[in-house]
């Protein structure tokens, strides 16, 4: 069919975060997509929220069935006003309000061949076999791409069609692999070394490149794809380079992705020759038994008109009994699968079967989402073709505490889906729950909305507290599906969760709360949360995306591991290149991101702050004595001797430092490290990752040339209250115009390294006089505007200065550069973020929920969860068990603690020291509170007598200089022993107040 206009201009505002993993061709062609969702039960209603909050340009719901009780458990768009209403009539508003680029329309009619044709993509959701095999049919038939998806209490089923001849133009999520090139020889084969540093070992044998930026060897340069043998020492087989010009430097190579073929059979076949996505043969005799559960309850609910009853033992052997009777499984056409039938597995799928749970369809219509994504945009690969998900570890281990069919009896609640599976008195559990949610973005509104229908906190006695300081942002609302475009902007009156605020969540709050669910984006929040639950020994579930990548784990006191952050994660995280890397020998299009982001912040924030100081404690910038301040000031002056009075001025000062900084400062670098510099054991300077960068010519024909000076020349114009100018062609004639800048005006750039200080030495004392004086007489006036730096708002010109210096700092060095997109992302540390995989980690964390809040249960019940949406992999295992530590005859986990009671009256600290040695075994030699000293074994006997007699609290006061504050309950003391190993981490002493 003909898919709608997809020439209209894409809001990449709203789909920022998505454009990071989709691309615009992928999100062109999902914005022109025609969509038809049947079935508004809760698992369509996920897919149908999914689709709309990312863009899909029009969503047909069909669904004439009326709105019921066990509807409500999990269909987030109905409530008990939507009773007896048509499911799709009544769901239609509130999606249509996610995103008013949508069109969200609803077919009351029956589905017809004729009505198919309207769609690329058809998705049924809980609908009846004889259903999916008529509509999977014509949509085989017509080309038109077909899924079924289903949930039955916890296990569900998706399946998709995409025809016998589906390719997919983008196979992956990764962006091409660029490496920058050493050498290039001249033979057959030319062998391309790559530089040192990069990551030669993602390339492979077959893969297919091409060249660019390379000098001398121009023939290379965008050239067909060329295909590449790996070498053992990493360097790469390019083909016949001899009749080619010799390499003189430079140039990239980068990866060519190729499209694959993708061949589905449709549905009446592929439900006696299923292929299912599993890990193992285990995995996979397991999903092909779940497959016979299937198609035994829709057999059984054909035969008597009805699904099996919650928990009723004579409906669930009828449907094993259906299950053993079902004709074989084929591996071909002719060759039966040898697979026994696990009729236990069957038999508890037909018992739980009855109810729908929010977690299930949270889970398996962010799946189904994205294989409609895929369906439309040609990327990543699809399924093949059968996905079977279940969460039975979610019921009690103890057959004797499954619940009873009178315990899950329907009830006329909106609870009853859930009260199918788990029964009426874990419901009331729910209920008397106290959560903790930190972190309310993207999967924060999922966890919200499963909490809520779960009914977590929903009674008299329970509740659920939000934390969350960050204010809504319209590139949010792709995502967050509980805010609209009226919210932008709105700044809650809360308060965050961390050390400032211990005073008000602190001992009296978590008393009160029965776990926590982090939904945080960086992980020194992540660990900060989880020390608490730590501290107040409550189970923690976590979950955090990144792109198609999810993770949801859960954290119990004593039964699992506590939260820690990945290692590579928690090292990387705001940590800086070395300066010295950034500044002068960059390899990496980072480096020079960095390098331009530092740029931007002193030359229109630190430095209009440092003069506005000065103008307001009246102090005379030419009687300045600071060298940073000076240094800092210099290039802000550049080629003007008086402030810029208009954009004239302005664009001078821009093509002045672009001088500056990418003609004349590398031309002083080399005067200082010549190309052929040695060092003192024979090897080059200029060598490994360190490449000697060549001088620039400014050329108002370059792009980038040309965008930078625009945005240099806007921001500082911004800076000063000045008009800017968004006219390139105008531009471009006025610097025509402008006379060249003089190199002997600007200020050095190299000044705060040692062995480059030197470059100062041609700014005589004359000239520093100058300067000072044109200092003094260019800040007089009204104060100026420090600029913040702002990555969403693409009119602004910051990211346009940042890429286009990281771009131009890239050709200096011969380094590969990243677009647009890509350095927005690095240097915003924005995180790629997109629907499908918050809802996803959401429902994961969900089914935790059930286990954590049905009581005890053993480590073997939990699972921490790994996916990839674009690559169709789940991983679902076992936590691991806490470590244990030993000291001596002690033994402790990171969930122990001593405890010590303070006493009436109040021991002291000797008291203290005693009591440790006495119940425990444990002499102290070191005792701290926070960074407070409290006692150490070395103290002379002095300082001893002075500490020793005091009580415990007293001496925490003298030190700090703060009482317990009120309502506190413990004092946290760290200590050491002696005669341990200094890399015992021994339990904190809890100090009962």
């Amino acid at each position: 069919m003909d898919a709608l206009d997809a020439s209209k201009l894409l809001d990449e505002e709203l789909y920022s975060r998505q454009l990071y993993v989709l691309g615009s061709p992928a999100m062109q062609r999902i914005q022109g997509a025609r969509v038809l969702v049947s079935g508004l039960q809760g698992l369509g209603a996920e897919v149908a929220k999914n689709l709309v909050l990312m863009g899909v340009g029009s969503l047909t719901l069909h669904d004439p069935h009326p709105t019921c009780w066990s509807d409500l458990a999990a269909q987030f768009l109905l409530s008990e006003q939507d009773l007896e209403r048509s499911r799709a009539e009544a769901s239609q508003e509130l999606l249509a309000q996610l995103n008013r680029a949508v069109q969200v329309v609803v077919h009351t009619g029956d589905i017809t061949e004729d009505l198919l044709l309207d769609f690329q993509v058809v998705v049924l959701t809980a609908a009846k076999l004889e259903e999916q095999l008529k509509v999977g049919t014509l949509c085989h038939k017509h080309g038109v791409c077909f899924l079924a998806a289903d949930t039955r209490g916890l296990v569900g089923q998706l399946f998709c069609d995409f025809g016998e001849d589906f390719t997919v133009q983008d196979p992956t999520e990764a962006e091409p692999l660029t490496a920058a090139i050493q050498h290039i020889s001249q033979g057959s084969p030319g062998i391309l070394t790559l530089r040192k540093g990069a990551n030669t070992h993602y390339f492979r044998d077959g893969d297919l490149v091409t060249f660019s930026g390379i000098e001398g060897m121009v023939e290379l340069n965008d050239c067909d794809p060329r295909s590449i043998h790996v070498r053992e020492d990493g360097s790469l087989e390019i083909g016949d380079t001899t009749t080619f010009s010799r390499y003189l430097r430079g140039g990239a190579i980068t990866e060519v992705k190729r499209p694959k073929t993708v061949r589905h059979k449709s549905l009446d076949t592929a439900l006696l020759q299923p292929h299912v996505v599993a890990q193992s043969s285990q995995e996979v005799h397991h999903a092909h038994c779940l497959h016979q559960a299937f198609c035994a309850l829709h057999k059984f609910q054909h035969l008597h008109g009805r699904p099996p009853q919650p928990w009723d033992p004579v409906d669930a052997e009828t449907v094993v009994g259906l299950a053993r009777d079902l004709e074989p499984l084929k591996r071909t056409e002719e060759e039966p699968l040898e697979e026994p039938l696990d009729e236990a597995l069957v038999r508890t799928v037909a018992l739980s079967s009855a109810g729908v749970l929010s977690p299930m369809v949270a889970m398996l219509g962010a799946v189904a989402a994205q294989e409609v994504l895929k369906a439309i945009s040609r990327k990543f690969m699809p399924l093949d073709q059968w996905l079977y998900f279940d969460a039975l570890d979610c019921l009690p281990e103890d057959g004797e505490l499954l619940p009873s069919p009178e315990d899950c009896a329907l009830r006329g609640s909106r609870y009853d889906g859930q009260i199918a599976v788990f029964g009426a008195g874990f419901q009331e559990k729910l209920r008397r729950q106290h959560y903790l949610l930190v972190g309310a973005g993207a999967i924060g509104c999922e966890l919200l909305k499963v909490f809520a229908l779960v009914g977590l906190g929903a009674g008299n006695s329970g509740g659920l507290t939000v934390v969350d300081m960050d204010h809504i942002e319209r590139s949010n609302l792709s995502r967050q599906f509980l805010f609209r475009s009226q919210d932008v902007g709105v700044i809650p009156l809360t308060y965050p969760l961390d050390p400032t605020t211990e005073h008000i969540y602190g001992d009296n709050f978590f008393s009160r709360v029965d776990g926590v669910a982090a939904a945080l984006d960086s992980f020194q929040a992540r660990r900060y949360v989880a020390a608490r639950c730590t501290h107040y020994l409550k189970p923690l579930l976590e979950a955090g995306t990144s792109g198609t990548w999810g993770s949801a784990t859960v954290f119990m006191p004593h039964v699992t591991e506590a939260y820690r952050a990945p290692a590579s994660a928690a090292a990387s995280e705001d940590a800086p290149y070395p300066v010295c890397t950034v500044r002068y020998f960059p390899s990496t299009a980072e480096h020079t991101l960095q390098w331009a982001r530092h740029e931007f912040e002193e030359l229109f924030r630190l430095s209009a702050e440092t003069i506005n100081h000065h103008q307001q404690a009246h102090t005379s910038l030419a009687d300045m004595d600071e060298p940073q301040t000076l240094t800092l000031l210099k290039p802000v002056l550049g080629v003007l001797r008086v402030r810029p009075q208009n954009w004239q001025d302005c664009v001078a000062w821009a093509l002045g430092h672009w001088k500056l900084c990418f003609h004349y400062g590398i031309k002083q670098l080399l005067r200082h490290f010549p190309p052929n510099k040695v060092l003192e054991d024979g090897t080059p300077f200029w060598s490994g990752p360190k490449q000697c960068p060549q001088p620039l010519e400014f050329d108002t024909n370059q792009d980038t040339h040309l965008l930078y000076v625009l945005a240099a020349a806007n921001l500082y114009a911004q800076m000063h209250g000045l008009p800017g100018s968004q006219d390139w062609t105008a531009l471009r004639e006025l610097l025509k115009l402008l006379p060249q800048p003089d190199p002997q005006q600007m200020a050095p750039i190299f000044a705060s390294n040692l062995e480059l200080a030197s470059a100062s030495a041609e700014f005589g004392p004359e000239q520093q006089k100058e300067l000072n004086k044109a200092l003094e007489v260019w800040s007089v006036g009204p104060p100026l505007k420090p600029l913040m730096f702002e990555k969403d708002d693409d009119s602004n010109f910051h990211v346009d200065f940042v890429v286009a210096a990281a771009s131009l700092r890239c050709q200096n060095y011969g380094i590969p550069p990243v677009n647009r997109a890509q350095s927005k992302r690095i240097v915003g540390q924005i995180i790629p973020a997109i629907a499908t995989t918050t809802a996803a980690v959401a429902g994961l964390l969900g089914l935790e929920l059930y286990k954590v809040v049905s009581g005890p249960r053993p480590r073997s019940a939990f699972r921490h969860s790994y996916l990839h949406l674009a690559e169709n992999y789940l991983i679902r295992y076992m936590p691991f068990a806490p470590a244990i530590q030993t000291f001596h005859h002690l033994k402790w986990t990171s969930w122990d603690r001593l405890k010590v009671p303070a006493g009436q009256p109040e021991r002291t600290l000797e008291s203290l020291l005693a009591h440790l040695q006495e119940q425990h075994g444990l002499r102290v030699r070191i005792l701290l509170h926070g960074s407070a000293l409290l006692y150490a074994a070395g103290w002379s006997p002095e300082k001893q007598a002075q500490h020793l007699p005091l009580r415990v609290t007293e001496l925490v006061q003298q030190l700090t200089g703060q009482a317990p504050a009120p309502g506190q309950r413990v004092l946290v003391l760290e200590l050491s022993c002696e005669g341990d190993d200094e890399d015992t981490a021994f339990p904190p002493l809890h100090y009962e107040l």
